[in-house]
């Protein structure tokens, strides 16, 4: 149960592993650090005490339990952006609402950066696989992480899909590696995976409005890729509108117009990311 949020998240799933999200397996599972999970039935429970109980006590019980939940998977992501600095790996969180084009864009993005600089995928989706099998057939390695009822990822699944990386001796050192979270722009806002940044996915297909109807989202992330551009003269979407609500609740947002299928602002996004990787391989070096 993600308490936090009120979705189910124990039968969370790291394809090819036995890997459930639960109590049980943490107990006896160390992916390179230290691990007391308790994101548990036992929480559970008293989340779903707390929000049935009338008056502010319930409220407060609530609270502190989703301070709690946050605080253990904040380390989680600690250990996470470690293991990952260690070895010079620019992490990216892919953030959007379903249908923004997240893995299309991902996929052009693979095959324009992969003859320089390598890279894996960590593929964040309630059900199936085929974001992941789209991602290999690039040639790039992915592991697909099934949150099941769950609406986001958390660092202690991208943890375990790292182990998985890592075991294939997949894990891109002193390349990138991207994580493409599932589609909501709600809860994935409150959860730090141990990335470097977050980047926002908003499609001209949606609202111009979406940046300050969710603000947490877009104020977390560093850029937004604003996709789909090639269908703005069959749109009536306002550009200017959406890049100013997005610098209302997050000054310092870095803008990029975007289109997988025309190739508009694909150059920028890229060197956008190396950069990114430069940065991340100078602490080592």
């Amino acid at each position: 149960m993600c308490n936090t949020c009120g979705c189910g998240g124990d039968d969370a799933r790291i394809e090819g592993s036995s890997h459930r999200h639960d109590q049980a397996h943490d107990a006896d599972h160390d992916h390179g650090y230290a691990h007391g999970h308790d994101h548990d039935r036992e929480q559970g429970d008293e989340h779903a005490h707390a929000a049935g109980s009338p008056g502010g006590d319930g409220r407060s019980r609530l609270l502190r339990l989703e301070r709690d939940i946050l605080a253990k998977n904040d380390r989680f992501a600690g250990a996470n952006r470690s293991r990952l600095a260690d070895r010079g790996i620019f992490a990216v969180n892919l953030v959007s609402s379903p249908g923004s084009g997240k893995t299309t864009l991902l996929v052009r993005t693979i095959e324009a950066l992969r003859p320089r600089v390598p890279i894996a995928v960590i593929e964040g989706d309630q059900q199936t696989h085929r974001d992941a099998e789209r991602i290999r057939a690039t040639g790039a390695p992915a592991v697909q992480i099934n949150t099941g009822k769950g609406c986001h990822l958390d660092a202690h699944m991208v943890g375990h899909a790292m182990d998985r990386l890592a075991g294939e001796s997949a894990l891109p050192e002193g390349g990138v590696l991207m994580i493409e979270n599932v589609g909501n722009l709600v809860c994935p806002a409150a959860f730090d995976l141990g990335e470097s940044h977050k980047v926002a996915v908003l499609s001209v297909t949606e609202g111009e409005d979406k940046p300050i109807k969710y603000p947490d989202m877009f104020r977390a992330a560093s850029l937004m890729l604003l996709n789909k551009c090639d269908l703005l003269p069959h749109l009536r979407f306002d550009v200017e509108a959406a890049i100013g609500y997005a610098r209302r609740v997050n000054p310092a947002i870095e803008i990029i117009r975007v289109s997988a299928e025309s190739g508009e602002g694909m150059a920028a996004w890229c060197a956008w990311v190396e950069a990114g990787v430069a940065a991340a391989l100078r602490p080592s070096r």
